[in-house]
């Protein structure tokens, strides 16, 4: 029988009786007085008892009694028992974290939605300065690079942000954050100082060996003019070597100006004077079409809007992707180029009607080196640094390459630059 049942029939049974002895002593309203008196000082001791249980913490077992009562004493406690049980689980696995996080190489700390320190590993107080007492500092006030908190202020982190370490400059460190949960951010900081003395290395290495290849170049390549100079014909297979060396000097030495232009756009400082990129544009178009010879380029400028950054490096990307539309597409087929501008940036779309890209090879055409390996029925010439090239060019001047493309159907090329890069050409 349920508890509330069994309260319900004492009760009855003591209205009964209240109601049999007031039928005989004519004493019912007195006697429902007292029983209904009764009962309300009887809950209200057991709420003060409740109350004060409560009020402890619910310490220990709780007090002794009957009925209703019992079972809302029991159910308080089993509740508070299964919490007590579940905090200390939660308790272990937070304490499992953090030991895990301890040991992370990587700095490690969480921020709350006002920029404050909520927690910090082992290595984020060896790598990031910071120190136990740093909890509810705010991050801002603690690692005052400038590129660090513009990055925070940005609310953009797909991309980490690069900065010396507080405590040594030596040490190079990525930093990224990861929102997550209520206004939570995790702040994660590596170390990439052996990376960065690799890539400068790298980098180092190609422009010393491309320089230095420049000089026996020229060298081997005047030779070779003077040799077919002096050539009279005679032996197809002398006339054949020659003309084959120097198609192999003048593939060299374009990928050694490559190789340079690439160094030189990894390690020189960004220029910034308003270009006019209409004229521009129309010049390319003009040199090209000079070069190739037939009328195959149309250009249209539905804006004419001036960009800020370095001429000739856009000129560089522009030439590249617009020689790429005609070396990839039928003679006699059209190239377009569209400059024009929305709410959202200013674009530049190059579209061919060429053999086109697959999916799998778009994500890496920008690679250097990397050739899309089709049959063809001619060999198209080329370094694979073309389009490295670009995107490097790109990535200077704070735009992206957006390619979009269909075997079979062509290719479009969209170099998307942000609003903030317009210039007017009158205040220059």
């Amino acid at each position: 029988m349920g508890i509330w049942r069994r309260e319900i029939i004492t009760f009855l049974l003591l209205f009964s009786v209240i109601c049999v002895i007031g039928l005989f002593t004519k004493l019912f309203v007195p006697l429902l007085l007292i029983l209904t008196l009764s009962l309300l000082f009887q809950h209200l001791y057991q709420i003060n008892r409740f109350e004060k249980w409560l009020r402890t913490g619910g310490q220990g077992n709780y007090p002794k009694t009957t009925g209703a009562w019992e079972e809302l004493y029991y159910h308080v406690y089993r509740i508070k028992k299964n919490n007590k049980r579940r905090k200390k689980k939660l308790s272990k696995m937070v304490d499992q974290f953090r030991e895990s996080t301890e040991a992370l190489p990587d700095a490690a700390v969480v921020l709350n939605a006002g920029d404050e320190i909520e927690w910090a590993n082992k290595a984020a107080r060896e790598v990031l300065g910071l120190r136990q007492g740093d909890k509810g500092q705010r991050i801002p006030n603690l690692i005052r690079f400038p590129e660090f908190i513009q990055y925070l202020k940005s609310k953009q982190y797909d991309e980490p942000v690069i900065m010396p370490s507080p405590l040594n400059n030596q040490i190079i460190l990525a930093v990224r954050i990861i929102n997550y949960g209520a206004g939570l951010r995790l702040l994660l900081a590596q170390d990439v100082t052996q990376l960065k003395q690799m890539e400068r290395m790298r980098k180092d290495f190609v422009a010393n060996v491309s320089h230095e290849l420049r000089t026996p170049l020229t060298v081997l390549k005047g030779y070779i003019e003077t040799l077919q100079d002096m050539d009279e014909q005679v032996s197809p297979l002398l006339t054949n070597s020659l003309k084959n060396m120097q198609g192999q000097t003048d593939r060299m030495q374009h990928l050694v100006d490559d190789l340079l232009l690439l160094a030189h756009l990894e390690t020189k400082n960004k220029k910034h004077e308003v270009i006019d990129i209409p004229t521009l544009l129309t010049q390319i178009c003009h040199e090209t079409e000079a070069t190739v010879g037939e009328e195959r380029i149309k250009l249209t400028l539905n804006c004419d809007a001036n960009l800020v950054g370095e001429e000739n490096e856009l000129r560089s990307a522009f030439t590249n992707l617009l020689s790429n539309a005609l070396k990839y597409s039928p003679e006699d087929t059209l190239v377009q180029l569209h400059w024009y501008q929305t709410e959202d940036g200013v674009f530049l779309d190059v579209i061919d009607q060429g053999e086109g890209i697959a999916l799998t090879d778009i994500l890496r055409v920008t690679e250097r080196f990397y050739r899309v390996e089709t049959k063809r029925s001619k060999k198209i010439n080329g370094t694979g640094l073309g389009l490295a090239i670009v995107k490097h060019v790109l990535m200077r001047h704070d735009a992206q390459l957006i390619i979009r493309s269909e075997l079979g159907k062509g290719s479009c090329f969209k170099c998307a630059f942000p609003l903030k890069r317009l210039g007017n050409k009158t205040n220059n």
